[in-house]
């Protein structure tokens, strides 16, 4: 089924064929229908799938057939800024013909802008909880016309940090609205609170056994911790036009990443909520438009944000919690793109290895490195201040050169 063939709007549809998308994914194909039939929906798809779009399309087409700015009829909660920015951006491009007007809402920048928008008329509130709920109290964003809950990423959106949030949220919205739930994973405790505040949903699920898209092919190098740099500067040198993500665990790991890439001449620039949210927008514009090719960041960036033609995803440090591996693989092979992800893995996060594994009911492939190609790694880097490492491989070389001329002139 394409479409063109679906009762949606014209002005959609429109938008729909100039932005490519002739058919639905299989997530899309069975959420839509159900969505548009005023369904509570759980979905849970792997990353890259175009979930974002399995409910932008059904809501816009709703609330343009149902009549704009009658207050804020759909609000989409979802964990980060940059997913926020990323579907605010998704429901813009969608509902371009249409009067639909959507807004993004979240932390890290003044609020004045945004209040005036919401005076201004607005429909859809794409947001972060923080600042709804500033806006709220201050009496300047009203929910009470909402028709439609979202709840992106619902596994962290529900989970321990945010579960409170959702509850307070709720208490502001009408009691008869329709909720949507989209993740890549989901765990049993998880939807049994999911199930705690929707109507008899329907359950979607796709490829529920492997949650990462089979456009992306996995391995894992076994990495002493203080020689990853070297391993991570050799994969950016033998893929010189590549776009890499490279995932660590903490902000200051992300910047003594890029200090030592810098070290060697690559190019590279930070992700992380050490950031402003102006410099974090910054960076990502700049690593969608190709300015560097090398983006260092941590789980911030891992969670629904959709970067085109990322060619490696590099697990510089393993993630602590399994299924963020999941989030942060699936920012490669989107769509219909191929993808490599490559894990470094130190002695010390072995037991990390085997918890990724389980979630995921697989082995990854291991990428076997003998001692010789290890030690030419490490005695090839440009980092000044290892070139002693260098200087040793070389001496070692012309003993062993002279060692066999002398056995030969014996």
């Amino acid at each position: 089924m394409k479409f063109e063939e679906y009762h949606i709007i014209p002005e959609l549809k429109q938008s729909l064929q100039e932005l490519g998308f002739k058919r639905p994914t299989d997530i899309q194909f069975k959420a839509i229908p159900n969505i548009l039939n005023g369904e509570d929906v759980l979905a849970i798809a792997q990353t890259g799938t175009g979930k974002t779009a399995a409910f932008a399309i059904p809501i816009i087409h709703l609330i343009s057939k149902s009549g704009t700015r009658q207050g804020v009829q759909a609000i989409v909660m979802v964990p980060t800024h940059e997913l926020a920015i990323q579907i605010t951006d998704v429901f813009d491009k969608l509902g371009k013909y249409t009067d639909v007007k959507t807004l993004g809402i979240y932390g890290g920048v003044e609020q004045d802008p945004q209040i005036k928008k919401l005076h201004e008329g607005v429909d859809i509130v794409i947001a972060t909880p923080g600042r709804v709920f500033d806006l709220v109290n201050q009496g300047y964003l009203v929910l009470r016309d909402i028709k439609v809950l979202v709840l992106d990423e619902a596994d962290l959106m529900l989970d321990l940090g945010f579960y409170k949030d959702i509850e307070d949220l709720i208490k502001y919205l009408p009691r008869q609205r329709q909720t949507l739930f989209f993740s890549a994973t989901i765990n049993e405790k998880i939807k049994k609170l999911a199930y705690s505040i929707v109507r008899n949903a329907i359950r979607i699920q796709i490829s529920p056994k492997d949650p990462v898209s089979k456009n992306v092919t996995h391995s894992v190098m076994f990495v002493s911790m203080d020689d990853k740099r070297f391993f991570l500067e050799r994969i950016v040198h033998e893929n010189p036009e590549s776009r890499i993500l490279v995932f660590v665990r903490t902000k200051v790991r992300a910047e003594r990443v890029f200090e030592a890439m810098s070290r060697v001449g690559i190019k590279t620039q930070t992700m992380h909520g050490g950031k402003d949210q102006e410099s974090r927008m910054g960076v990502m514009n700049e690593f969608k438009n190709g300015t560097f090719n090398v983006l260092v960041a941590t789980d911030i960036s891992a969670r629904g944000v959709d970067i085109a033609n990322v060619d490696y995803v590099i697990n510089y440090d393993l993630p602590e919690v399994a299924e963020n591996y999941v989030h942060r693989v699936g920012r490669t092979g989107r769509g219909n793109n191929k993808g490599v992800a490559v894990s470094f893995c130190s002695p010390e996060e072995k037991s990390i290895l085997g918890e990724i594994e389980s979630f995921m009911d697989k082995k990854i492939n291991v990428l076997q490195v003998d001692k010789a190609d290890y030690s030419e790694t490490l005695a090839l880097t440009e980092d000044v201040n290892d070139n002693w490492k260098k200087l040793i491989a070389d001496a070692e070389k012309e003993n062993q050169v002279y060692q066999a001329k002398k056995k030969k002139k014996k």
